[in-house]
């Protein structure tokens, strides 16, 4: 049985996005070899790859980039865990995804994080097969697959959400000690 969990983590009012300057900025990438097809519009990165846009930086052991006639980037990273960090808009907080493989769209801006996929918001984690992050909508969408663990038992979905403090309220003071 698959079991699916939708996260609507809508965390502030007004909506905020992922960083939108990020969109026009050029891609970096190094890494410790590269074989850019111009033909086929595939480049192959290998070896401590980093990926910089702006804001956004993946890191993995290898990056497969392909860019379509529309001139969209598709990235893939590849490793043992390979990482996905986003600044928000008009926040001084970041998106943050862990995998064995990430998948990053530019058409769709989404990014899909798979095998033992981590994404954390602010304090809010989700945890899960597979992953994916939009960054237009801010919606994450978990999955944790037909397969099960090895003890028989079905995989499942995992989240902690965290109570955000309502507008104008602050944390409340630590305890006095006496």
């Amino acid at each position: 049985m698959q079991n699916r969990l939708l996260l609507l983590l809508l965390l502030a009012s007004p909506l905020c996005h992922a960083e939108r300057a990020d969109r026009e900025k050029p891609i970096n990438i190094d890494s410790d070899q590269a074989q850019v097809d111009d033909a086929k519009q595939i480049s192959t990165f290998t070896g401590s790859v980093v990926l910089i846009q702006g804001t956004m930086v993946i890191r993995g052991d290898k990056l497969v980039v392909t860019q379509d006639k529309a001139g969209f980037k598709h990235g893939t990273a590849y490793g043992h865990t390979a990482s996905f960090r986003q600044k928000r808009e008009g926040l001084n907080e970041y998106v943050e995804g862990y995998g064995e493989r990430i998948e990053y769209d530019t058409r769709a801006d989404t990014v899909d994080f798979y095998i033992q996929a981590r994404v954390k918001r602010d304090q809010d984690e989700v945890r899960g097969e597979h992953v994916t992050y939009n960054s237009k909508t801010e919606i994450f969408q978990a999955n944790s697959k037909d397969a099960a663990a090895g003890d028989g038992a079905p995989k499942r979905v995992h989240a902690v959400l965290y109570p955000k403090p309502k507008s104008g309220e602050e944390a409340a003071p630590a305890a006095e000690k006496k």
